[in-house]
């Protein structure tokens, strides 16, 4: 394969905004962990994965893509490849997002341990497989954790820089949700987002749409629904 055909983070860009401008229609997966599942912990609000179907599918008008959200509660990195012809390959995506971490961090009984140089391999293999489908993929850090309150989640810090590790070394697009959270929280754990110590609320699947959104250029010229996660946002945070 030539440099030139070497796929990265700016090529995948320019692929997506073409993409994106093209009338064939695609198929998008969204996967990951409860996060991503976004069950319960929304209260009934809406999933960063609802938003991103309503931003494409409505307010860009692609109502022929297939947006699919395959996480599941409680997933780590390894049942994701266990499962990937299932969670992913057989949608034929044109795009595959993924948000893990916060399970594969954990060290409590039971659990088994992860080390963050496995959990980076394991990212790459996924990244490997994504990409010998054709499709574009897409690393998200996990959001912020309230450590304190959150036993045997301490390595949070790690987990995200195992997944930035990830995206450097194969060059691919990253959504640095962890960073976007801190910057939310003034530095610290953004309350306001938050259901409990490590998954967001309603609100916080708002910002994760908003920076994962922005990041791939999803934004209509003129957008009903940016201003009202960008007002949502902002009324967590205030509150």
């Amino acid at each position: 394969m030539s440099a030139e055909a070497t796929p990265s983070a700016a090529s995948d860009l320019a692929r997506l905004a073409d993409l994106l401008a093209d009338a064939e229609p695609r198929n998008w997966v969204i996967t990951g962990d409860s996060i991503t599942h976004g069950l319960v912990h929304t209260q009934g609000g809406r999933s960063y994965a609802e938003h991103l179907h309503e931003l494409i599918r409505g307010e860009l008008g692609r109502t022929r893509d297939i947006v699919v959200n395959s996480a599941i509660s409680g997933h780590r990195i390894t049942d994701i490849l266990d499962d990937f012809d299932r969670r992913v390959a057989t949608w034929t995506p044109a795009v595959v997002t993924l948000m893990i971490g916060t399970n594969d961090l954990s060290t409590n009984p039971g659990d088994p341990f992860v080390e963050p140089a496995v959990f980076t391999a394991s990212l790459r293999e996924f990244v490997a497989r994504v990409r010998a489908l054709g499709a574009i993929p897409v690393l998200q850090t996990p959001p912020s954790i309230d450590v304190p309150n959150a036993p045997g989640r301490d390595r949070i810090a790690e987990f995200a820089d195992a997944v930035r590790t990830a995206a450097s070394t194969d060059d691919v697009i990253l959504v640095d949700q962890n960073v976007r959270f801190a910057e939310l929280g003034g530095g610290g754990v953004p309350w306001g987002l938050m259901n409990d110590p490590f998954h967001p609320n309603a609100a916080g699947h708002a910002a994760l749409a908003l920076e994962l959104a922005t990041v791939l250029g999803i934004r209509p010229p003129v957008s009903r629904a940016f201003p009202l996660l960008e007002a949502q946002v902002l009324a967590a945070r205030l509150a």
